[in-house]
């Protein structure tokens, strides 16, 4: 008889914003207690809820009584499959084309609007042109993650993306 257990996937409702308190909580109850909780995942994007992976769900129920900001296990098992898209990122560059509207959110352009006039994808960087009066326009390269995009917009004229093999 094996003596490994098979460790599943469950759901707990949080309050919104606390996912991360919760997590902590939980991390010092699950070493305090022995329970069999192999790990516990607060994603960024999916707020009021965290992932627990335990050999039970009576384990999670236990695990969940009487922390602050943790509701209740919601029913069923999550696939691991379902999960992966929050573990996996992708580079911020790869959602970017050329002649799209964005806002600097670093740096010392930050909080201006520009507009992106060349991508190179290998370096994860983008050359911008700032839309705001009193600025020239002049082309500044910064990292893509510096930037957030507002709007799809059309590829300028003459504007080129690095990193892409094209035919001739």
């Amino acid at each position: 008889m094996s003596t490994e257990r098979k460790m599943l996937i469950y759901a707990v409702r949080t309050t919104s914003g606390q996912e991360r308190t919760v997590v902590d909580l939980i991390a010092a109850r699950t070493a305090l207690k022995k329970l069999p909780i192999a790990s516990v995942l607060a994603p960024d994007v999916v707020k009021g809820y965290i992932f627990v992976e335990s050999a039970g769900p009576h384990y999670v129920d236990d695990l969940i009584a009487g922390v602050r900001h943790a509701r209740a296990r919601t029913k069923g098992v999550i696939s691991p499959e379902a999960l992966d898209r929050f573990i996996v990122t992708k580079p911020v560059v790869e959602d970017l084309q050329t002649g799209d509207s964005v806002e600097v959110v670093s740096g010392p352009f930050r909080g201006l609007k520009a507009r992106i006039t060349n991508i190179d994808k290998l370096k994860e960087e983008v050359t911008i042109e700032l839309l705001e009066e009193g600025f020239a326009t002049l082309p500044i390269t910064v990292h893509a993650d510096y930037v957030k995009l507002i709007s799809r917009g059309t590829p300028a004229a003459g504007s080129v993306e690095v990193g892409r093999q094209e035919a001739s």
